[in-house]
Parts: structure tokens; sequence; C-alpha cells
């Protein structure tokens, strides 16, 4: 009878502590460094915009975020792992309209789903644009698209993987401009960006965030951001509506995210050391400087990403349904 009793409470006992190591965890959290998957190559938009939020986070944290770049399949072999890393919080993703929504509809065989992923908070919205190489004969959007339809196929648009939000910007493009191109697929932005400085294609369909610095450096020729007003940073570039283009009319997002199951406390500790990263003067600045913007307040919460993800998943199935 003693001996079962002893039992019972070593059984009791043993289940306490289970329950009671991750809690623990969790109030220590951090104590090593974060991983930030970046689903691209290094120099597009979502790497600099992790960056320029890993460091001012790593900070309020008191521990480094390291970025870990995964190209390939438009971000889907990033997500891939990003779904499969233990929720413990050491492992977060940076995604986008492409990687957690347009990939639902171009990818059939993806290894995860919307469910399994924690939303964090929104980081960013970004300005997609068209740019072209110096040389390219075009002067205006309007002679592009006359130059595109007089040339069927032989303009190339390089974008940063099938799947990827510049491959939004490129199909939301060529819908509303009603031309036919070659789109070139690399493994990031950056990649791309490199090939048009070097003049092997005609232009990038793009986030103003990575090709601001090209832009003002005169290394490419900006054509148009697909937003209702112009940018600080870049004023000479039209807005696709003073164009002549008003269809070609979008904006990109980034946000955080995490494996489901990650424990709430850990999702509130993230989030909160977001919102602090984003107040940050420095980082403020440095948006500025790349045509990134802030989000609103109401657009902060894991609740507003998580509600947001259904809906642009529904408004790429739309636009994808004819590829």
């Amino acid at each position: 009878m003693i001996s079962r009793l002893l039992t019972r409470r070593r059984l009791a006992l043993t289940a306490m502590l289970a329950l009671a190591v991750p809690a623990l965890a969790q109030d220590g959290y951090p104590n090593k460094p974060i991983t930030m998957i970046v689903p691209f190559a290094a120099g597009g938009s979502s790497d600099v915009i992790a960056r320029l939020v890993g460091d001012e986070m790593g900070r309020v944290l008191g521990q480094r975020i390291v970025m870990e770049n995964m190209a390939g399949a438009g971000g889907a072999t990033a997500l891939t792992r990003a779904a499969k890393a233990d929720p413990d919080g050491y492992t977060i993703v940076i995604g986008n309209s492409g990687t957690n929504a347009a990939s639902y509809s171009i990818y059939p065989d993806l290894k995860y789903t919307q469910s399994d992923f924690a939303p964090i908070g929104l980081v960013a919205k970004t300005s997609p644009m068209i740019a072209l190489k110096l040389d390219f004969p075009a002067k205006n959007l309007m002679e592009f698209v006359d130059y595109a339809k007089k040339n069927p196929g032989k303009v190339s648009l390089g974008h940063a993987g099938v799947g990827s939000s510049n491959y939004l910007i490129c199909r939301n493009f060529i819908k509303a401009a009603g031309v036919e191109v070659a789109l070139v697929s690399y493994r990031g932005a950056g990649p791309a960006l490199n090939d048009l400085m070097g003049g092997q294609i005609d232009g990038v369909c793009d986030a103003a965030t990575s090709l601001s610095g090209a832009v003002q450096g005169a290394k490419v020729k900006a054509l148009v951001v697909a937003t209702p007003s112009r940018l600080d940073s870049l004023p000479d570039v039209p807005t696709s509506r003073e164009a002549g283009l008003p269809a070609f009319e979008a904006q990109g997002w980034n946000a955080l995210f995490g494996p489901k199951n990650l424990p709430e406390p850990i999702v509130t500790k993230l989030n909160q050391a977001l919102r602090t990263a984003l107040s940050s003067p420095n980082l403020q600045s440095r948006f500025k400087e790349l045509s990134s913007v802030l989000p609103a307040e109401n657009e902060l919460t894991p609740a507003h990403v998580g509600a947001m993800v259904p809906g642009e998943i529904e408004k790429y199935k739309i636009l994808l349904q004819d590829k």
C-alpha cells in the first residue's frame, strides 16, 4: 500500500516537473541566439528589412538574432524548414505576400499549410516598382508598354523566384498592362538586380526597399512605383496612376512567423520586441530611406496578421488562376 502511494506521488511529481520545465524555459526566454530565416538570397527587400529589424529586436531581447538566408522555390524551401522547427522561439521566419499567401496557389505539393505558422506581427509594408536597365529605349511607362506590345515575349523581367512577392509584382504588371514578357526567375532579388545592372536582363520587378540605392546611384532606371502617391525617397519616380496605368497599384508586406504551437508567452515577447524595434528612431530613419512603410498600431498584433493572411491567399488565387 505504501509502495503504491509512493509510486503515485512520484508519477504526480514527474508530471508536475514536466509541466514546469517549459514554463521555466519560457520565463528565461531567450537564453541563446535566435535564428531568423530569410526565404531569399541576401540583398533583396525581405533580407534588408529582416536585418534591420533583427538587429533592433536583438538589442531589446538581449540575444543576437542570426540571419539564415535560404533561397529556393520562391521561398517554399525556407517556409518548409520554418514550419518543421521546434516551437521554442529560437527559429522564426520573415514571410511576405508571396511566401505566405500566393505560394498556396502556385505550388500544389507544399509541405506546409497556413495553419502550420504562428503569426508574430507585421514588420513593414513595401512599395512595388518596375526598373529597367539604363540603356533600355523606353523613357517612360507608356513607351515601355508600347515597346513590349510591339515585341511580344522579347522583353525580359527578372524576379526573386516563382511565388515570391516580386513575382507577384510582375504578374500584377502583366495583367494591368496587357503585355507578354519573358519572366526570368532568380534565387532572390539581389541576384536579379545584379544582372539588371550588368545588362543581362531588361528590367526587374522589385520593391523600392531593395531598388532605392541602385536608382539613387543612377545604376538602373526606375520606371514606375505602384503606390497611390510618390515616395519621399524617390520623388522623381511617377506613380502608376500618373504614368497612365492606374490598374497597376499594389502594396507588399513582410511579417514575422513562428512554427505552430509557439507558446503564447513567447509570441507576446517577440511581438513586444518587434514593436520596440519599430519604434526605434534609427530603424524608422532607415525605413524612410528605403521607402518601407511602418505598420499602423492596429496592424502590429499577431491577430491582425492571422486575419490578414487568408484574405491575401484568396486575392492571389484570383490573380494567379490564369498563370
